[in-house]
């Protein structure tokens, strides 16, 4: 006989599993490897307070529960870059009685799933999206862990600068999120003289750009496009032109990050300074929860598994001591101070910034050695 569901954000107090509805992007055209990460983070969260008695327990290891206490679950649908399809799975999500939502990482579907998470008072925690609009309104049930696309871009256009880099070229698709940035770089560089140079890959061949970085006087191209196509072609195409030997490639959105970067390009895909939100020099928990998160996904994690394991990391500190009823949830982000593996995490409202936000986690602009492709060198670290 089938269990009959709870009602929708109500409180329960028996053993039953605590649900938390999940969206990653787990099949084209959603960056699958990314969303392969998150997932691994959240899994590993969820295990560790499962095996130290889940939520509302005693005895538990770190305060987290312990005996006797519910046990965490993840409802996970899969996005695949799809908003339309997002705002259905969170619809389901919120009929399946869950507590929270937490995930994405496309900050154009994580917009749609905000949307309709707060248009059905369903609390979301977004995990990795950045773009600075998540909501078209200020709301109180949606927090985010990634930075701001302002903040991070903004850093990244320091660097740029501080590397003396004035007449910067953007080969760009069309779309919210890398039209944001577009603006942002603009923005930052005009007032040190610098000039931003769009490029339409809806028009231009990686040959065509060639051209155009030659005859424009570009010193640095950024790749605001999606991986592999048009971004791998467009690196291979640069780098074999004699005439761009000394310009700058550069991926602000974090395509080198992944290991598919490093194995479509090779020797071609390094050097390309990116952002990632890690600290230089992790502390304990981010150093155990890194070994642990190797050797789950048979490789080196990425910036995204981390803030899977802060995603539930939060939730799990909310629901413990706020409650699991949503209403619960959605009036405690202001009382989070919970020690995450990339410092202390607190939410406040930022100027600009519609959710409850993380101001903020840290920032580099990094990228891959070329003498050793599978090392990381740090190149600049933004302000906390």
């Amino acid at each position: 006989m089938s269990t009959p569901l709870s009602t929708p954000g109500a409180a329960r107090t028996d053993g039953s599993p605590l649900r938390i509805g999940t969206l990653v992007p787990l099949t084209p055209p959603g960056w699958v490897e990314a969303g392969r990460h998150l997932l691994a983070g959240l899994e590993l969260a969820v295990r560790e307070i499962n095996d130290a008695g889940g939520i509302g327990g005693t005895g538990g290891a770190v305060g987290i529960g312990g005996a006797g206490g519910r046990p965490l679950e993840l409802v996970v649908r899969d996005t695949a870059a799809d908003p339309r399809r997002a705002a259905a799975a969170v619809e389901e999500l919120a009929g399946l009685g869950v507590a929270a939502l937490a995930g994405e990482y496309h900050s154009v579907v994580a917009r749609a799933a905000a949307a309709r998470a707060d248009a059905l008072g369903l609390p979301y925690l977004c995990s990795s999206a950045v773009l600075d609009a998540l909501t078209d309104e200020p709301t109180d049930r949606v927090a985010r862990l990634a930075p701001a696309q302002s903040h991070g871009w903004r850093i990244y256009a320091d660097f740029l600068l501080a590397a003396g880099h004035r007449r910067v070229a953007v080969a760009a698709q069309p779309s919210v999120y890398w039209a944001s940035g577009t603006r942002i770089l603009r923005d930052r560089l005009a007032p040190h003289g610098g000039t931003v140079i769009p490029l339409d890959m809806g028009e231009l061949t990686p040959t065509a750009v060639c051209d155009a970085l030659v005859e424009r006087r570009a010193t640095a191209l950024l790749l605001l496009v999606g991986h592999p196509e048009p971004a791998v072609p467009l690196v291979r195409a640069v780098r074999r032109d004699r005439r761009l030997a000394e310009i700058l490639i550069g991926a602000p959105a974090g395509q080198p990050e992944f290991a598919t970067w490093a194995s479509a390009l090779g020797e071609d895909g390094a050097a390309i300074p990116f952002l990632r939100y890690l600290p230089e020099h992790v502390g304990p928990r981010g150093a155990r929860v890194g070994t642990a998160l190797r050797e789950r996904l048979g490789e080196a994690p990425s910036f995204v598994a981390f803030e899977g394991y802060d995603t539930v990391t939060v939730l799990a500190d909310l629901l413990r001591t706020h409650g699991t009823d949503r209403a619960g949830v959605t009036t405690s982000w202001p009382h989070v101070d919970v020690e995450g593996t990339r410092g202390r995490i607190r939410f406040s409202r930022t100027a600009g910034i519609g959710v409850w936000q993380w101001a903020w986690p840290p920032v580099q602009v990094v990228d891959r050695d070329p003498a050793a492709p599978e090392r990381f060198r740090v190149l600049h670290t933004g302000p906390a």
